[in-house]
């Protein structure tokens, strides 16, 4: 059953699984959680590259990119409520391992077809990092220090994206782009051994779901109808909406609206990361004397405030760089408390089917920021009002879901 108090996580500190030195696994957890998102951005910088020698268009390459993606959802939606009966150690170890076959796949792969078969693949491999991460977690911590744990994972979450096109382009500046999955089959090789020594099963048999994938399944349904929980799921994906609405639309409004170098362009996305990294510290700090609750609603109305006063700056003396530039990195920072805010309650509410709430909580984070995407560009590319009204419109549809539906202001650490 899943719990039907909207509460989030107990106020009690304990680990299901005693372990003496969390350090490790933690620093684990979040290599696997980094695994999705250096193989979404590592390969960017090599897309003319590729375009050229499988003889293909821009289009066909940026495919392989909606490929991955749409198997990272999938991956997520399957695996998380099956390893709730399967146990979390066989299916991460099966991922990990599938990940290091896909990525050689591409490697050799002779025809744009091949590679995105593999990539969706790919991206079905590697969503079991990312999910079983997440319930591990769960699974072996609650109190003060989930939430806190839950932060680490975010400011992964924020590294990984920023680091994986310099990455790739090092990788790039020594060979093709075919280097590039190579050094992503390597890193499935590291993960592989360290999940084989450092991750020991932590749902015991007596934990399981019962009735088998159909009730795996029936669990995530549950949770569905849990309206806290999908309070969070829904926040987390309108918040993620907003955050890819600006990753895609980004680059046009400095470089192309307000004339920035690409240089340039690289300190101010860099610098944004930072405001979210320094959230996700800030997070992981004031939650072990904070509500979520508090914390969650905080965090939603920094980065709503911020996108509101930029789309007034807009609609009244104009964009401006500078204007642009400070009410973005709010909206960053703003974003940056929301994502190990959600996570923390929302596998609280889950907690009996953790990896099913991993599953959603991922799932609807990744699919509302795809779908997000191509919006900016849809509505224009010439100023910077389109990202901005998308971004205001997704994060009003996150304060809609948390005021309607979580309604923090009921539940108490």
């Amino acid at each position: 059953m899943v719990a039907k108090s909207p509460q989030p996580v107990p106020t009690v500190s304990a680990v299901t699984a005693p372990s003496r030195r969390p350090a490790a696994l933690i620093a684990l957890l979040g290599a696997l959680t980094a695994v999705a998102p250096l193989a979404i951005d590592m390969y960017v910088p090599g897309f003319p590259e590729m375009a050229r020698t499988l003889h293909t268009n821009d289009s066909s390459v940026q495919l392989s990119m909606t490929g991955f993606l749409a198997g990272l959802v999938i991956g997520q939606l399957v695996i998380g409520p099956l390893s709730d009966g399967l146990g979390r150690r066989r299916p991460l170890i099966a991922g990990t391992a599938l990940f290091v076959v896909l990525s050689l796949v591409c490697v050799v792969a002779p025809t744009i077809e091949l590679l995105i078969v593999a990539r969706f693949l790919q991206g079905v491999a590697g969503a079991a990092g990312m999910v079983l991460a997440r319930a591990v977690l769960t699974d072996r911590f609650h109190g003060p220090r989930l939430p806190h744990y839950f932060s680490l994972l975010s400011m992964v979450l924020g590294v990984a994206p920023v680091a994986a096109p310099v990455i790739g382009g090092a990788v790039l500046s020594a060979g093709s782009w075919r280097w590039v999955f190579g050094a992503l089959a390597l890193f499935g090789v590291a993960l592989f051994l360290a999940v084989l020594r450092g991750v020991p099963e932590s749902l015991p048999p007596e934990r399981r779901q019962q009735g088998g994938v159909a009730g795996s399944f029936r669990a995530m349904g549950r949770l569905l109808g849990h309206r806290a929980f999908l309070g969070c799921a829904l926040t987390l994906g309108f918040t993620s909406a907003a955050l890819f609405a600006y990753i895609a639309g980004s680059s046009f409004v400095f470089q192309d609206v307000y004339g920035t170098s690409a240089g340039l362009y690289s300190l101010i996305f860099a610098t944004n990361a930072c405001g979210m990294l320094l959230a996700s510290a800030v997070f992981g700090t004031l939650s072990r004397r904070m509500a979520l609750g508090t914390l969650l609603s905080a965090s939603v109305a920094v980065a709503s405030a911020a996108v509101l006063l930029q789309v007034l700056l807009l609609a009244t003396v104009g964009g401006s760089l500078a204007g642009t530039w400070v009410t973005v990195f709010f909206a960053a920072f703003g974003i940056g408390g929301v994502f190990p805010a959600t996570m923390s309650l929302g596998q609280s509410f889950g907690r009996e089917a953790s990896g099913a709430a991993s599953a959603l909580l991922g799932g609807i984070q990744f699919l509302f920021g795809a779908a997000a995407s191509p919006l900016v560009g849809a509505f224009g590319t010439t100023s910077a009002t389109p990202m901005a009204g998308t971004m205001l419109t997704a994060l009003v549809c996150a304060a809609g879901c948390l005021v309607l539906l979580i309604r923090p202001w009921r539940s108490a650490d």
